[in-house]
């Protein structure tokens, strides 16, 4: 039998991208930093997101049935510190400047790339909720705005993952 603890020492060495899932609708507008979200197929678009059932969220994303999921760049580690936090729900907004897309989920204006969503499937496993999700809308950033570093969670801390500048080849 493996220990959580040392599933979760384990799963600490696993380097994952930081994000920010949010959702609106009648059951208001929250948010929650999450690094429990892959890919799962191209046709049709479809993200896998994890949540915590204990999440105080958690009900409301589903009865939302929508999410947007924002990838973070480097320079949101502290948004990302708000949204995993006790912080309200609108002080937690009050961290960025958001806009939305196709389902009104809120979007970070300057996330890395936002994926826009349905929630089509909930599957429950274990402690967490899996949110099966097909993707509507994308944004990506126009290039000028193209960050060059992206934040990663890494043996339980953050990191940047990119260059800083142009690597010249000689």
């Amino acid at each position: 039998m493996i220990e959580a603890t040392d599933f979760r020492d384990a799963m600490s060495l696993l380097s994952t991208a930081v994000n920010v899932v949010t959702t609106t609708g009648d059951s208001g507008m929250h948010g929650f930093t999450a690094s429990a979200v892959c890919s799962v197929t191209d046709m049709p678009p479809t993200l896998l997101v994890c949540m915590n059932q204990a999440s105080r969220s958690h009900s409301h994303f589903v009865n939302n049935k929508i999410l947007s999921v924002n990838v973070l760049g480097a320079q949101h580690e502290s948004l990302s510190n708000a949204f995993a936090s006790r912080l309200t729900q609108a002080e937690r907004f009050e961290q960025g400047q958001w806009t939305e897309l196709a389902t009104g989920a809120p979007v970070l204006q300057d996330a890395l790339v936002s994926f826009d969503c349905e929630i089509e499937q909930i599957q429950q496993v274990g402690t967490h909720s899996v949110f099966m999700c097909r993707v509507v809308d994308i944004q990506l950033p126009k290039a000028e705005d193209t960050a060059e570093q992206s934040l990663v969670y890494f043996n339980r801390s953050y990191h940047r993952l990119g260059q800083l500048g142009q690597l010249a080849l000689s």
